[in-house]
């Protein structure tokens, strides 16, 4: 079975990592998309609205899974038994920070490769931070999300 591990935050899930997702799920035969608990970033959803959120977004998608964790990712990995881990590069400004991660996780796991994949184009410029950033200022951000992203941004965000 070829699996992959789509981790990040996704606070909140963008058109752009469902792109990922799709495209992953044609490539792979089960895709776990994990959701951070442990983040550099403050938030603006729970760990459980974050994961709520993405598998609504992913509910027609009968080979991914959501789930949460915490501590290495390439520990979760290993738990998991995958041995890929995909990364969305949008820009080339995204590829030195993947590269050195990707660097450091093949330090600590060897036994486990890194995937890139780019989103479609219309979905290169979109990010949670941006997306977020326009809610709050009461802009619509409903091309960038889901609807039910939307309205969850709606609702935070008044």
């Amino acid at each position: 079975m070829r699996s992959v591990v789509y981790p990040g935050s996704f606070d909140p899930i963008t058109n752009g990592h469902s792109d990922l997702i799709a495209r992953a799920a044609r490539l792979c035969d089960r895709v776990i998309v994990a959701v951070a608990r442990d983040s550099s970033k403050a938030p603006t959803f729970s760990t459980d609205e974050r994961v709520a959120l993405a598998q609504s977004v992913c509910a027609a998608m009968t080979n991914v899974e959501v789930v949460s964790f915490s501590g290495l990712l390439v520990d979760f990995a290993r738990a998991a038994e995958v041995h890929v881990i995909m990364r969305g590069l949008r820009a080339v400004s995204d590829f030195e920070y993947e590269f050195q991660l990707a660097g450091m996780n093949r330090r600590m796991a060897p036994d486990i490769e890194t995937l890139f994949l780019t989103p479609a184009e219309q979905y290169a410029y979109i990010s949670s931070s941006l997306v977020k950033q326009i809610a709050r200022l009461g802009g619509d951000v409903s091309g960038f999300v889901s609807p039910t992203v939307n309205a969850a941004l709606q609702k935070r965000f008044g």
